[in-house]
């Protein structure tokens, strides 16, 4: 494989697309992209808060308030006011002493409790609202029942501390001067306050969302493919060329141009075709044939499926159109077309046939394929070769246009080598399987080597989703039922065409 150093600028730009923060609009296309993963986030957190409320031990909560008074028999205004100031200032230390030893305690042992008194403490909640002479203590448990008799018992019992102990009267015989009086008894409560399921499953949904979009956020940050124009650009200022749908069907019918001519995939390639001949246009040499190498940054990208279908969409506007595959390391040309690849273009490189005798016209159109012979074991020196340069030369003259397939830049230097005798390269780059670094390496590459970038094909685009391909929006226009189709026989492969009448003169 060759090694590729990416330029400081390039890599520091990829780096800072990788780091960089996410943008309003991005936010947008994580959402369209990623919505199943979110929703399914969503639900799994409604399952977990809806499953929690289910699991958790249901909680109730009793209350109980009492008044605290300053007695004040046979007492003037004056002393009675003295009295309630008294009463409303010792409130909040009544309140503190309800969940003492002294007044839980004797809770405890009433109602037989098979708790202590620090863990009652923890369950009752004493509080004195400000300028009020009012306590209220509230008891949390798991039986209603039992709940509220706990907070009439501690009620019951801080009444008891208070009146006979804290605030006894010195005079034997006298009452307290201080009464504490029940004015809100404690009843059972009808509804837990706790599972709060409505609340549980908001908060898992909320929780479950939160997730949802951070790992998502994460998986478009950290992912390095190439999926849409904007990727491309961020590489490259080379063009986009096309755009070619995916296809599931693809392996078995690479050649759609010729077998469903009227489908989007099949309009695809003749887009890439129409963009191809604005380029041709600017050719300064009109003499010679439009010679392009089509490449990929790797393998399996649809390179040869491009070169092919390229061809057969240029060959039906009536040029002269020859295919070459130059791929002499997993040559696939052959095998696309239906045609005898044991001959080709190593066999005319070393000098053992001539061109005409090997090229083979395909259909109807002016369309011929030159497959790539036997597997050599000097690939970049015979594509490199003085004899390459003649058959580019011999074939340019009598072609309109040239399409070379050749093997992936990053692992081989053979699509390089002959780039730069050719007119331009075509790099093909697979959405959602290229990855910029590849991209951006195989650029360089070509570009170390004199290549001339002419743009970027990109291939297996989806039909639908923030990834898809604009054109994929004519699917349905102009579409081949069954009876539309053309018989494939009008179109089948012809015998091996002999050019010597046709030659052309060096």
């Amino acid at each position: 494989m060759v090694e590729i150093t990416l330029p400081a600028e390039l890599s520091e730009k990829l780096r800072m697309r990788s780091t960089a923060t996410v943008e309003l609009r991005d936010y947008l296309r994580i959402l369209h992209k990623y919505w199943i993963l979110i929703t399914s986030m969503c639900l799994l957190g409604v399952i977990a808060g809806a499953g929690l409320s289910l699991v958790m031990t249901p909680s109730y909560q009793a209350s109980t308030q009492l008044y605290v008074s300053v007695r004040g028999e046979g007492q003037g205004i004056v002393d009675l006011a003295q009295g309630s100031n008294v009463a409303r200032q010792s409130v909040s230390t009544y309140a503190a002493i309800a969940t003492t030893e002294s007044v839980l305690g004797p809770v405890v042992q009433e109602l037989s409790l098979d708790i202590s008194s620090g863990e009652l403490a923890n369950r009752v909640q004493a509080s004195a609202p400000s300028n009020q002479s009012l306590v209220k203590l509230i008891v949390t448990g798991t039986n209603p029942r039992q709940t509220a008799d706990i907070a009439n018992a501690v009620g019951k019992s801080l009444k008891n501390v208070v009146e006979e102990d804290l605030e006894a009267s010195t005079v034997e015989g006298d009452p307290s001067l201080v009464s504490l009086n029940t004015v809100q008894p404690a009843s059972a409560p009808e509804s837990p306050i706790s599972p709060r399921v409505p609340l549980n499953i908001a908060v898992g949904l909320l929780i479950g969302f939160a997730a949802g979009l951070v790992i998502s956020i994460l998986k478009f940050t950290l992912d390095t493919r190439i999926h849409s124009l904007h990727d491309v650009e961020l590489v490259t200022d080379a063009p986009l060329l096309g755009g070619i749908t995916y296809d599931s069907d693809a392996s078995k019918r690479p050649l759609i141009v010729h077998a469903d001519p009227r489908s989007p995939r099949a309009e695809s390639f003749r887009t890439l075709r129409t963009n191809l001949q604005f380029l041709a246009v600017s050719n300064s040499d009109q003499k010679r044939a439009h010679t392009f190498v089509i490449s990929s940054a790797g393998a399996g990208e649809g390179k040869s499926t491009t070169s092919s279908n390229l061809a057969l969409a240029l060959a039906e506007t009536g040029s002269r159109v020859l295919l070459i595959d130059a791929d002499l390391r997993m040559p696939a040309i052959a095998k696309y077309m239906g045609i005898e690849g044991g001959v080709g273009l190593t066999d005319i490189l070393i000098g053992k046939v001539e061109v005409a005798d090997v090229l083979q016209r395909w259909g109807r159109d002016e369309l011929y394929v030159l497959p790539s012979g036997k597997i050599p074991p000097n690939p970049s020196e015979l594509l490199g070769s003085r004899a390459m340069d003649e058959l580019l030369e011999v074939t340019g003259e009598y072609f309109d246009y040239v399409v070379i397939d050749s093997p992936p830049i990053l692992l081989v230097t053979d699509a390089a080598v002959v780039g730069k005798r050719t007119n331009g390269v075509l790099l093909v780059a697979a959405s959602g399987s290229t990855r910029k670094q590849s991209l951006a390496g195989a650029v360089t590459s070509l570009q170390a080597a004199g290549g001339h970038l002419r743009g970027i094909v990109m291939t297996m685009l989806p039909t639908k989703g923030p990834d898809s391909y604009a054109y994929g929006a004519y699917g349905a226009y102009g579409a081949y039922t069954g009876d539309q189709l053309p018989d494939r026989e009008q179109f089948a492969v012809e015998e091996p065409l002999n050019l010597r009448a046709r030659r052309v003169e060096r």
